[in-house]
């Protein structure tokens, strides 16, 4: 009987992990929120929004690897217990920089 909720508490634990960054699929954006601006501003735009994706993706990392420690050591993935999980703003930051990326292709921006 321990056994079994060893088992069940294992594979509760195993899939409440944080994904990799790689992992989270990104939130689709409609470009047409881009649209409207010009070639010089979606660029800085673009390189803002992949300063933010780095920053949360370097987040999400570490909370995948607190998790899988924490799942290790004690049975518990810490980082997502405690709110290190970041897997939304990760998935909102990709929509963005693919639709910023898809606005300026459709201008023949450089």
């Amino acid at each position: 009987m321990k056994i079994r909720y060893f088992v069940l508490a294992s594979l509760l634990a195993a899939t409440s992990c944080a994904k990799r960054p790689d992992a989270i699929v990104p939130v689709d954006i409609p470009m047409a929120a881009y649209t409207g601006s010009s070639c010089p501003v979606l660029a800085a735009e673009l390189v803002k929004e992949q300063e933010n994706l780095a920053t949360v993706s370097k987040a999400q990392n570490d909370a995948a690897t607190g998790d899988a420690v924490g799942v290790f050591l004690i049975g518990v993935p810490t980082s997502s217990a405690f709110g290190g999980d970041k897997e939304g703003q990760v998935a909102v930051a990709k929509g963005k920089v693919q639709a910023i990326q898809n606005a300026m292709r459709s201008k023949n921006c450089k």
